[in-house]
């Protein structure tokens, strides 16, 4: 098996805020992540696929394609955005991290088919330069 990766980047902003909580509770457990006039972050984003070569490329998935379709069906969808406001999947769930790349393995898995048969494998997001999520799917 053969794992190749692309990294694409977007900044965003977003808060963390439990709409069932009080404000003195969302400030309690997010700290300043709950700051009502949000905050950004410069995230990068490691998009990982598994498979074997084609015989007549040599690729596991053409990276040009990759990109575009990372580009198109994510970036595109959250670069210079509110991630709580702007971002139609995003609507009705916490903006953090972990829920973030859920989002985009579920938007990936359905359209990476498009380009390739291999198969995704791990979704790496940073937030920052030292916090960071993976997500391998829920098969994983």
């Amino acid at each position: 098996m053969i794992y190749v990766s692309r990294q694409e980047h977007f900044n965003a902003a977003h808060k963390l805020h439990n709409p069932n909580w009080s404000d003195e509770r969302n400030r309690e457990v997010f700290g300043p992540c709950a700051n009502v006039n949000w905050h950004g972050h410069n995230y990068d984003l490691i998009i990982t696929v598994k498979g074997q070569p084609d015989p007549e490329t040599g690729f596991v998935v053409d990276l040009k394609q990759l990109s575009s379709v990372i580009r198109e069906s994510i970036v595109d969808q959250v670069d210079h955005k509110n991630l709580n406001l702007d971002v139609p999947f995003m609507q009705g769930k916490l903006a953090s991290t972990e829920n973030l790349v859920v989002a985009f393995w579920e938007i990936l898995y359905r359209e990476l088919p498009r380009i390739t048969t291999a198969q995704l494998h791990c979704i790496k997001l940073y937030e920052t330069p030292r916090n960071f999520v993976e997500y391998y799917g829920e098969a994983n």
